[in-house]
């Protein structure tokens, strides 16, 4: 959906494909059609945007095959859906029974990374729109923090550097801009706005910068105010912001049962509450946030709310005690898009974990999920609409 900001800016919205599993051009062709077409019919809008998420596989095909790319813009455009905005975070494998901490491979300081991530580019400027001149990606924050390193460090900044050299030869080459966005998540190498402007410090800003996921920065309990204003402090651009939701636990011990429900094989739900002294106490994943024998893990105190990033839907809010940090995501996009200037203009609904929530809260079928997409959709758009937005 696109909207109009008071600047005049347009603002894309999309839903990101990666909550479905498809990872080869057959797969990802059959979920616009069973999916995203009818998302689109359900909200009555005439184009629908589409934050594409390609593994790594598809992205190198697409970019070589010409014929491919072009059977990928006929069902885009077959059902009234556009592309201005890629997920290239997870490499591959999303769905997979387990996946944790392999998201974040390869990382920065590995060539595969850079080759899929540029790969993703050069499709991104064929898929998009005919009037629109600039697209944006979304990666990970460098690396899991366990493995950083001095020599890592060097590593990914080499990468970094050849990634920007490689997105201007690609401006130059086709006159569309792409942009890279470094997204901030718990646990990793940049976690917090603060860590992302230490960094991407030096790097190149015409074409790298900031994938601002609303879930993360909640779960950091970082203010979305000090936040956007550290980066724009820092000259980092917010290349796209991910509207999306954490769980947030007022009272843990009183809500060890149900937070049980949320326990899965998945996904990695990093676990976060605020010390004593104000400095956050950390899990990486909600079992061991919850702590027990089998896991060889200390809980934590629970004597402070929790935040779990676990993306829950934007527009439900989760059984008793349990809430979402639906207030947090509307503070960051009104300090994204609140003010006199438009400081974004690529938002993306990222709700992947629709097939893993609790199972009172999960779709049964297709039309449950387009339902609970579309729901999304519009509880986005109505914020957005709230901070003086228009519909385009």
């Amino acid at each position: 959906m696109r909207l109009r900001h008071p600047d005049g800016t347009l603002v894309h919205l999309a839903y990101c494909s990666n909550v479905h599993p498809a990872e080869d051009p057959a797969g990802i062709h059959e979920q616009l059609r069973r999916f995203a077409g009818p998302v689109r019919e359900r909200l009555g809008v005439q184009r629908l945007g589409l934050g594409l998420w390609l593994p790594a596989a598809t992205a190198a095909l697409l970019a070589s095959d010409e014929g491919e790319l072009a059977a990928l813009r006929a069902v885009l455009d077959e059902q009234g859906l556009e592309v201005v905005t890629l997920n290239a975070f997870p490499y591959r494998g999303f769905h997979d029974p387990v996946v944790k901490h392999r998201v974040y491979s390869p990382d920065w300081t590995e060539r595969a990374r850079l080759t899929y991530t540029l790969d993703a580019a050069k499709v991104l400027t064929s898929l998009l729109p005919d009037d629109v001149r600039r697209g944006s990606i979304s990666t990970l924050p460098l690396a899991w923090h366990t493995a950083w390193s001095p020599e890592a460090r060097s590593a990914a900044r080499a990468n970094l550097d050849e990634l920007a050299a490689g997105l201007a030869r690609l401006q130059e080459s086709t006159g569309r801009q792409v942009r890279v966005g470094f997204e901030p998540e718990p646990g990793c190498v940049i976690e917090t706005t603060t860590q992302a402007a230490e960094e991407l410090a030096g790097v190149d800003t015409d074409y790298l910068g900031v994938c601002l996921d609303t879930c993360h920065l909640a779960t950091a309990f970082e203010d979305a105010d000090d936040a956007v204003a550290r980066l724009t402090a820092a000259g980092l651009p917010v290349v796209k912001s991910q509207l999306s939701a954490a769980l947030h636990v007022p009272d843990p011990a009183a809500a060890s049962g149900v937070l049980g429900t949320f326990v899965e094989d998945r996904f990695l739900h990093q676990v976060r509450e605020t010390g004593p002294d104000g400095r956050l106490l950390a899990r990486d994943d909600l079992p061991e946030a919850l702590g027990g024998e089998a896991l060889g893990s200390e809980p934590l105190p629970g004597k402070r709310p929790w935040r779990v990033h676990f993306h829950m839907p934007l527009h439900a809010a989760p059984q008793p005690p349990l809430v979402n940090t639906d207030d947090e995501l509307f503070a960051a996009a009104r300090a994204l898009l609140g003010g006199k200037h438009a400081l974004t203009d690529h938002l993306e609904v990222e709700t992947y974990t629709w097939s893993v929530l609790p199972a009172e809260a999960r779709p049964t079928d297709d039309a449950g999920l387009i339902a609970g997409l579309a729901a999304e959709l519009a509880h986005a758009r109505g914020h957005l609409h709230a901070l003086g937005l228009e519909d385009v």
